[in-house]
């Protein structure tokens, strides 16, 4: 496994309990720590070499992983979180892992909370999940969340040993720090069990759309999904619309849900024949009792190959070898038009139509047939909502569509029983 270790109080604490642990345990996976220098600070390539220096003193393998290339001038923390993912997930790879560890607290929690309260709220106010699956491959899990960060600091005083406190935490130019800094004992109390009962609804919202979903919505051709009107009628009007607003992004490949507003608007008309609406970069038609939901046609990429890319939020690309030459665009409606539709349960204006924004194979602005299963490139189905990051709150829901849209396998939760062949 790795541990994600900075220097810091929190992470320090993780990586000398998580040795302790498989010290008693005397079996388990072999315990790595990695440091992302993130090449922001002058003072980073030294925190990293100190934190070199007690894993050595305590029998523990350490990397340093450093963010090279140009940053962006805006939206650098973003960026800079993105590339330590990447980071850590690509040395959990070479490691043949699929767990990073990190130190997030339960005082982490509640600025994350407090923070997204003033944005408003929804979905996010879960907080930080406890685990969350990166592209598909590799869990980050928190295994301190519900630990308070002066308790980290006493265990390492108690050891006698220090950290690193980095002076971005103190700088009130960003919003963390300011935020950090207003929180008292009880405010951190009252957050955290907020985020808790937040976190439990969302994934009650979950798997009753999940159940909605399994039951009742279907592929009905590359691209098109639908489900009886009168499944929706028939549910929870909560998980009617929660049900459609993930199809919604899946179908568009958003990797966010649309409005619930918006969206219960649209499940008011759903039964109306001949109704036709546009949401989160989906198309939404009413035919014969049956609501068919598939991705419209503005602003379809046109990418070079290369393996590993998401296209569009909907399809993870498997490349075999060096394809410059070719690229991943939409097949068109040119193409659609003269498709073979028959024997499809479905109208086939739908299907034509949602299969002019499928992913074809081109060279040279000449379209050499829909990518699909193949000997250059394989396809295989993404929920946009998740195709990056999927938060545990999330995996049931995430997991019926997967289902639905053939999708790959979701790896089990990593808790007890994960990886038995590791135990």
């Amino acid at each position: 496994m790795i541990a994600a270790v900075s220097g810091g109080g929190d992470s320090l604490a993780l990586l000398l309990l998580l040795r302790d642990y498989l010290k008693r345990a005397q079996s388990g996976p072999s315990l790595l720590a990695v440091t992302v220098d993130h090449g922001l600070r002058a003072e980073a390539a030294e925190e990293a070499r100190s934190v070199g220096r007690l894993c050595a003193a305590h029998g523990i393998a350490h990397r340093v992983l450093r963010w090279e290339g140009p940053k962006p001038a805006t939206g650098l923390s973003a960026a800079a979180r993105e590339a330590r993912l990447q980071l850590l997930a690509g040395a959990a790879g070479a490691a043949d892992s699929d767990l990073v560890l990190t130190g997030h607290t339960a005082d982490d929690q509640a600025e994350t909370l407090a923070m997204r309260l003033k944005r408003g709220g929804g979905r996010g106010i879960a907080g930080i999940p406890p685990a969350t699956l990166y592209d598909g491959r590799v869990w980050f899990v928190r295994p301190l969340l519900k630990v308070r960060r002066s308790a980290l600091r006493g265990f390492l005083e108690a050891r006698g040993i220090g950290w690193v406190d980095d002076p971005s935490n103190r700088d009130r130019r960003f919003e963390r720090a300011r935020v950090r800094q207003a929180l008292g004992e009880e405010d951190i109390d009252r957050l955290t069990g907020q985020a808790r009962e937040a976190a439990l609804a969302r994934e009650d919202a979950g798997k009753r759309a999940a159940t909605l979903i399994a039951g009742a919505a279907r592929l009905g051709a590359p691209g098109l999904l639908y489900l009886p009107h009168s499944a929706l009628q028939e549910a929870e009007r909560g998980a009617a619309i929660y049900t459609l607003r993930i199809l919604l992004a899946v179908a568009g490949g958003t990797p966010h849900l649309p409005d619930e507003a918006r969206t219960a608007a649209i499940l008011a008309r759903a039964g109306d024949e001949g109704f036709r609406a546009t949401l989160s970069r989906a198309v939404i038609a009413v035919r014969r009792g049956r609501l068919y939901i598939y991705r419209e046609r503005r602003n379809l990429p046109r990418l070079a190959l290369a393996d590993g890319m998401i296209w569009d939020g909907r399809y993870r690309v498997m490349v075999r070898g060096e394809r410059k030459d070719l690229a991943l665009a939409p097949f068109g409606a040119e193409n659609a038009r003269e498709a073979e539709v028959a024997d499809v349960d479905a109208p086939a204006g739908l299907v034509r139509s949602a299969l002019a924004a499928e992913p074809a194979l081109w060279r040279d602005g000449r379209c050499l047939g829909r990518a699909s299963e193949g000997a250059v490139v394989s396809l295989r189905p993404v929920a946009g909502p998740w195709a990056r990051l999927l938060p545990s709150f999330d995996l049931v829901p995430a997991r019926a569509v997967a289902g639905v849209i053939g999708g790959a396998t979701i790896p089990p939760l990593p808790w007890r029983g994960h990886k038995e062949e590791n135990r």
